[in-house]
């Protein structure tokens, strides 16, 4: 029976790894992402039934009752917090909470590493130190990186702060060296782990510390890739195939995910977490920037209606206004007078992965009328209207034609190709990169201010009574 019971144990763990992957294919597009949920959940689910059910020891024992209780109620009150959590949460705060599901992962995995390591049937003495290590990172960096996000932590852009950075990477790889060839003859093992495990949680804070908005995005999907590496090594600790291979996948798709976003900014990683860009003082540049143009909300409603195609483009601004709902009234009654719209998407817009997508998504804005910044451009010089609502840098032509801007060679959304130009913003303040955006001074540009959402609705008001 014991045989069987393997064999069935073996084979639910190549079903959850099929899930796995069919869930982040779907996860690939917004209209089956929901489905991609609930594939790699069911692959998860099944791993976890599986093997409180089969799991044996090296004795052949499973897992006493008393613990399948435990874990079964410490799941089913978690599974009840994360419920309400997230239907409870507003969409201008689902980055922040992506960081703190992300730091749970992180926190989970260096808590078993730091469980494990004095147990003397554990083996993986590199791969225990490494999840340890990892793990802690990814707990520390993710719980600045929510703060940071959620405003009560400000970015720390002390020059000093990237050699402090590598003074601690080297001790902390000093210290995973020493435990891997010897004990100390001065000190308990568990004590220098336990040194360790402070010293990686201190790094991980002094990671994101001078990482500033703008390159929050590439932050939260690194971070999210230590926490799959985290969960890998765990299951490596365990010899647990279903937390080996679930791990793999989330730190595979969160290092791509990374390279993707890094390449949409046209930098390197090494540039991201090291070159503290998003925080720091405006770009020196001798470029006439012109004079800011305002438009009245009559101007610009007749603008919008009287028009063939309109693009807009979101940021932030729209998120933090929470105007999503708003836009989306917008778009219905322009697309009822027969005014194609549509929704320019960077890769980087927002403050996480996805985040425009997932706000409009939430707006019932179909997910066809969502189009990549690369599809979209070719389109930007037959549009007749493009409206930038609290995006700032992903549309400065800065980054095409001024050698001195900070965000120089960064593929933007080409709003300034477009026959006619709407800015929404609350006020002329910079964006994270904290540089001049020359789209705003663009003879076709006119601004509109005023907060994104009450804006909208004057607007939407405005049309209607055209």
């Amino acid at each position: 029976m014991t045989q069987y019971g393997q064999i069935i144990l073996d084979f639910s763990y190549l079903v959850a790894a099929i899930l796995f992957v069919i869930g982040l294919k779907l996860l690939s597009k917004p209209e089956s992402a929901k489905k991609g949920n609930l594939y790699a959940a069911g692959g998860m689910v099944l791993a976890m039934i599986t093997t409180l059910i089969l799991h044996k020891d090296a004795h052949g024992k499973g897992i006493p009752l008393e613990n399948i209780i435990l874990i079964v109620t410490v799941i089913a009150v978690g599974t009840v917090v994360g419920a309400v959590v997230a239907r409870r949460v507003k969409m201008t705060a689902m980055p922040q909470l992506v960081s703190f599901y992300n730091a749970t992962g992180g926190a989970a995995s260096a808590l078993v590493a730091l469980m494990e390591f004095s147990n003397p049937e554990n083996s993986s003495t590199l791969v225990t130190l490494l999840g340890l290590v990892i793990g802690s990172i990814a707990f520390s960096g993710s719980m600045i990186a929510y703060g940071k996000l959620d405003g009560w932590i400000k970015d720390w852009l002390s020059p000093a702060m990237k050699y402090i950075n590598i003074i601690i990477l080297l001790v902390v790889t000093a210290l995973v060296a020493y435990l891997m060839v010897a004990g100390d003859p001065f000190m308990d093992a568990e004590v220098l782990v336990y040194i360790l495990f402070g010293i990686a949680l201190v790094y991980g804070v002094f990671f994101v510390m001078p990482i500033g908005g703008a390159d929050m995005p590439v932050v939260i999907s690194l971070l999210n890739s230590f926490t799959g590496i985290a969960a890998a090594m765990a299951g490596f600790i365990y010899s647990n195939q279903a937390m080996i291979l679930g791990g793999i996948f989330v730190g595979a798709a969160g290092t791509i995910l990374t390279v993707l976003m890094c390449r949409a900014m046209n930098r390197s990683l090494i540039n991201v977490i090291i070159g503290a860009f998003g925080g720091g003082g405006a770009a020196k540049s001798d470029k006439e920037i012109g004079t800011i143009k305002e438009i009245s909300l009559s101007d610009a409603a007749v603008l919008l209606n009287y028009t063939s195609k309109v693009v807009i483009v979101p940021g932030y601004g729209l998120a933090a206004a929470q105007a999503q709902h708003t836009c989306s009234e917008l778009d219905k009654l322009l697309s009822e007078s027969g005014v194609e719209v549509k929704y320019a998407i960077h890769p980087v817009a927002g403050r996480m992965p996805g985040h425009m997508n997932v706000l409009l998504a939430e707006a019932d804005v179909p997910y066809e009328k969502l189009v990549e910044m690369d599809d979209i451009n070719p389109e930007l010089p037959n549009t007749d209207v493009v409206i930038v609502i609290g995006a700032n840098d992903v549309v400065n032509p800065a980054a095409l034609d001024d050698p001195s801007s900070p965000i120089y060679g960064m593929p933007i959304i080409n709003a300034h190709e477009a026959k006619n130009i709407i800015v929404m913003k609350r006020g002329m303040g910079k964006g994270y990169a904290a540089i001049e955006n020359y789209l705003f001074y663009d003879d076709k540009t006119r601004m509109l201010f005023g907060n994104a959402k009450e804006t909208l609705q004057k607007l939407v008001s405005e049309i209607k009574s055209l």
